[in-house]
């Protein structure tokens, strides 16, 4: 393997660059931020938070259970 200058090693970076921004096409990317609200009123969506909100607490219940089970008696 040949050793490259700084000069070409820049221009072969520069090469591969606009490359890479010829495949992206548009310069549009999906963003996951754009679905963030879009389904703030939606009474499904409402129902299912409310679901996952009373099996996370069921969970925490039994996780507080279970600590106090383990925790020795003090004199």
């Amino acid at each position: 393997m040949k050793t490259l200058t700084i000069e070409q090693r820049v221009a072969v970076l520069e090469q591969e660059l606009s490359e890479l921004k010829a495949q992206r096409g548009s310069g549009y990317v999906k963003d996951w931020r754009r679905t963030v609200g879009m389904f703030t009123d939606n009474p499904g969506m409402k129902e299912l938070f409310a679901e996952a909100m009373k099996l996370r607490e069921a969970d925490r219940k039994k996780a507080r259970r279970r600590q106090q089970r383990k925790r020795p008696a003090t004199s």
